[in-house]
């Protein structure tokens, strides 16, 4: 099936894409050579646009006021921030920072619900004539020596042992000369090139693992737009993270905690911190009384400047979080990736054009000379100041504030965070206690599964592969304490007694909220996260 472009991922990144390559189309009307608007393939693997896009989340409006300058008529923008608040907590107290740290001030920002925001742009491309083909996800890149040529999407109606059923459909081979990759953090397709060599950048890609929940709460508990970020407890000195309390209504809060996927004991469990960052006695103040309707998790690229690979190559191009455009200072990176998508179909016209391959190939130098590459390069050096733990970061942030960025070091070097994973031999400090929800408060992982709508085929084919189930039967359980079951946010990985007496892996794919962290974290790297039959996954709805 030829197509003109192909695009994999309807987020903010991908619909900005595509609505961008619409407007041009249509700036250009008539003009020889050009393709058709629905020769431009957008293809998203969950049910429905918005599916995978998890609520709840401060936008800078920036790129979506240049995407589309008249936004705020129309987009479903929860509140504007009214007030801006941070806290250091410690187990039983909390003190408010007389002055707001300017990274965390966000004035003339949004709260809003990315799920609303993600269906709005959908419709909005659906309407400007792009085809959009939900379920349907990015099986396999197509190569013609080392230039992508298409995408191979996912077959539907396999059994677990890969036999074709009776509903089979076999994928389509979508030939392109530009694949546009828009899949999140840690894309199963942007992986395949990573394989191949085509993307490296002076530093590893380091990533966070955010774990939110949407409440609803008596009235008047919080005011629509006021936000509040939180560091120190539960984390312990030597983790980065923080929490936030976002208010989209005056009854509905997004609340939530980012763990950096770098720390050292096995054991740590990010959602069990999440759940007990809900029983400090502020945030329980905000809770008590209410009711939690949705939950959910993802990981988001924390590298920076220095870990950006290359934004392009022969037949592809990285747009949003998979190419790493996250500003970890302020933790946002909706505005970067509507950006990045709007520059990469700006690159692909001007290749229509008749610039070929040496407008896309251009590409990373026009995200470079773009505020994107401005505003990164002033945070470059952030995340991983902080590799030392809370203090020493504070004190690199602020030396960083002052040389515009720099710091003690002109690049900072960074590790792959599962490296710094240590081996059981290796830590003094006692197995954390046991955690027990209360079921009101607080929730154990498969009820909060439920409240993330995941739903996958039953019978189908594993989409979390184990290169060898023996590492993790044996060598990973003395070695790390088989980590997978903790890190985990949604119970897929689990140790079961074997007849023996031994332990073995097992399974559970249908809980998969497609967060990735085990592609990320696993000590071994033998686990690959890829796509299930398209439409399986969370679905992000009704926030």
């Amino acid at each position: 099936m030829p197509a003109a472009a192909v695009i994999v991922g309807a987020g903010p990144a991908g619909l900005a894409c595509a609505l961008r390559l619409a407007q041009l189309l249509d700036q250009h009307a008539g003009q020889a050579g050009l393709p058709a608007k629905d020769e431009i393939l957008l293809l998203e693997k969950g049910r429905e646009v918005g599916a995978h896009l998890l609520s709840g989340a401060v936008m800078d409006p920036r790129g979506l006021a240049e995407l589309l300058p008249d936004f705020a008529a129309g987009a479903p923008l929860a509140s504007p921030v009214t007030t801006d608040a941070a806290f250091f907590l410690t187990a039983g107290r909390s003190w408010r920072f007389p002055i707001t740290p300017p990274p965390l001030r966000n004035h003339g920002n949004y709260v809003i619900s990315l799920n609303q925001l993600g269906k709005w742009l959908g419709e909005k491309v659906e309407q400007a004539g792009i085809t959009i083909f939900p379920a349907t996800a990015g099986a396999k890149l197509l190569f013609s020596g080392d230039r992508v040529v298409g995408v191979r999407t996912d077959d539907k109606g396999k059994d677990r042992n890969g036999r074709p059923k009776g509903n089979f459909e076999p994928g389509y081979d979508l030939q392109t000369p530009i694949v546009i990759l828009a899949e999140g953090p840690r894309g199963s397709l942007s992986k395949q090139l990573l394989c191949r060599g085509q993307l490296s950048g002076a530093n590893p890609q380091v990533y966070s693992l955010g774990v939110k929940e949407i409440w609803d709460v008596p009235a008047g508990r919080i005011r629509p737009g006021e936000v509040a970020h939180t560091m120190g407890w539960p984390l312990s000195a030597d983790m980065y993270g923080g929490g936030w309390v976002y208010g989209l209504s005056d009854r509905r809060i997004s609340i939530g905690l980012v763990t950096a996927l770098e720390y050292r004991d096995a054991a740590t469990d990010p959602f069990v911190l999440f759940q007990r960052y809900k029983t400090h006695p502020w945030i329980r103040k905000v809770l008590e009384g209410g009711e939690m309707v949705r939950y959910g998790a993802k990981t988001v690229p924390m590298g920076g400047y220095f870990a950006l690979p290359p934004a392009a190559g022969p037949g592809w191009m990285l747009i949003g979080d998979s190419a790493g455009y996250l500003n970890s200072q302020r933790l946002k990176g909706i505005h970067l990736a509507i950006k990045s998508g709007m520059l990469a179909a700006e690159a692909l016209f001007a290749s229509w054009t008749g610039g070929g391959d040496a407008a896309v190939l251009a590409f990373p130098r026009q995200v470079q000379a773009s505020w994107i590459g401005k505003e990164l390069w002033a945070v470059r050096n952030f995340h991983q100041g902080f590799e030392h733990g809370l203090a020493r970061g504070l004190l690199h942030g602020a030396a960083q504030m002052a040389t515009g960025g720099r710091g003690l070091h002109a690049r900072y070097p960074a590790i792959a965070g599962h490296r710094r994973m240590r081996k059981l031999e290796q830590l003094s400090t006692p197995p954390p206690p046991p955690f027990v929800p209360d079921g009101k408060l607080t929730f154990g992982k498969m009820e909060d599964v439920y409240h993330s709508g995941t739903r996958h085929e039953e019978d189908q084919p594993a989409h979390l592969l184990i290169q060898d189930t023996d590492v993790c039967n044996n060598r990973c359980t003395w070695e790390y304490g088989n980590p997978c079951q903790h890190f985990c946010p949604a119970a897929v990985y689990e140790m079961v007694a074997a007849d023996d007496g031994s332990k073995q892996i097992h399974l559970n794919p249908s809980n998969c909220v497609h967060c990735k962290t085990c592609d990320i974290m696993d000590p071994y790297e033998i686990i690959t996260w890829v796509p299930p039959e398209g439409g399986g996954g969370p679905n992000y709805e009704g926030e």
